[in-house]
């Protein structure tokens, strides 16, 4: 749960603080790279750590699979720290280059919340499952609160002192670790070629499967739909109401808590009450249409418009997983939950990128683009045969 919990702090920790740093600061090296416009150059900086997520997720998950979650998910963790490092030399230096690259390497490493997940699976049945990952979910959505929240505050102190910070949270992780995990397993004996085995057993090899392939778009989509709400609302509030950090992180606490409440509190209980494939696709097409209002919201109304989405992104986010693992647990609870978080990095990735370039219309127009992805991906889900009604929990997974 702390590992979730930094791991996705990560990725949110820049954003109260790098929208302002690129659109309203003095003209540096940093946010005047060879004359490209600031607003391509964030776009390229939150494409960055998403893009070495996606690809950390789909590998790392597999590895701990083969190698044992500790021992995988210590080493990414010391890694990490050492790209939350580098970010903050490169922001003392004023160098892009080094900032954009230590973004990458940052990503790639905490990849390892798929790791985290997966040992949240695996502790069914002696805590159920949807139970577990409502659990590990929770602690994502408290690190999008704690990571805008803590550098909108730590920016006051020097914007290189948020990524020592998180460099630090990532080293107290893994010494948790060490202390806390069990012990793995002995490694698989015989010589083992790591780049075969990335190859053949990497989370994104399953969108081949027949059966997994129409669920993992449906994710996709979706993903691509928050996503477009969680980098591009720091846009919209800077241009719209001219807010400051500490500002924009006080929205964020908005939205996570009724995120970290809805799924703490009600996701089980929602689950066996309503079931899960209706709440999916009624949150999906929930949040797409409140994706699409927010920019007519005040200043006032636009809280309240936050916590309704909040509730929405919970609602779905704390329920599919469940069901993806119980439906697929036989391809290993770590490429599956693999999958899903590289799908929310490829759509963390494609968004910031697609995003940057709407935004240049206007910033509002990212948030209705994240609505439209939204309805998409519920047509997606709604087509597919298990939407009609609750998937049956049949198949087992085979001794490996």
């Amino acid at each position: 749960m702390l590992v979730t919990l930094v791991g996705t702090a990560g990725i949110a920790l820049p954003y109260p603080i790098l929208a302002p740093l690129f659109l309203d600061s003095p003209a540096t090296n940093l946010t005047q790279f060879m004359g490209i416009p600031p607003k391509l150059l964030l776009g390229l900086v939150l494409a960055l750590f998403p893009l070495g997520l996606l690809l950390g997720s789909s590998v790392v998950g597999a590895l701990s699979d083969h190698f044992g979650r500790k021992r995988v998910l210590t080493l990414t963790l010391l890694l990490a720290a050492i790209g939350y490092a580098l970010s903050a030399l490169a922001l003392i230096w004023q160098n892009f280059i080094l900032f954009a690259l230590a973004r990458f390497l940052t990503g790639l490493c905490q990849g390892n919340i798929a790791i985290a997940r997966a040992i949240a699976a695996d502790l069914h049945p002696t805590i159920e499952r949807t139970r577990a990952l409502s659990l590990a979910m929770a602690c994502s959505y408290a690190g999008w609160l704690l990571g805008p929240l803590s550098g909108g505050y730590l920016v006051t102190l020097g914007t290189e002192v948020v990524f020592w910070a998180g460099g630090l949270a990532v080293i107290f992780c893994a010494l948790l670790v060490q202390i806390s995990i069990d012990a793995d397993g002995p490694v698989p004996d015989g010589k083992v070629n790591l780049l075969e085995l990335a190859r053949a057993q990497n989370s994104l090899s399953l969108w081949k499967e027949s059966a997994i392939w129409p669920l993992a778009l449906f994710n996709l989509l979706f993903c691509l739909g928050v996503n477009a709400f969680y980098e591009f609302y720091p846009f919209w509030l800077v241009e719209k109401f001219g807010f400051a950090p500490h500002q924009i992180a006080w929205n964020t606490v908005t939205v996570t808590g009724l995120m970290i409440a809805t799924s703490a509190l009600a996701i089980p209980a929602l689950k066996r009450r309503f079931g899960g494939n209706s709440l999916v696709l009624k949150g999906t097409l929930a949040l797409g249409t409140l994706l699409i209002l927010l920019p007519l919201a005040g200043k006032v109304s636009v809280y309240l418009v936050f916590a309704l989405i909040g509730v929405g992104i919970a609602t779905v986010n704390g329920i599919f997983p469940a069901l993806m693992s119980e439906r697929f647990e036989r391809y290993g609870q770590g490429r599956i939950m693999g999958l899903l978080t590289a799908n929310f990095c490829l759509a963390s990735f494609v968004i910031a990128l697609a995003g940057s370039g709407v935004a240049l219309i206007g910033s509002h127009w990212s948030l209705v683009l994240g609505g439209l992805l939204c309805f998409a991906g519920a047509a997606r889900f709604a087509l597919h045969r298990p939407a009609l009604e609750d998937w049956p929990i049949t198949e087992q997974s085979p001794a490996r």
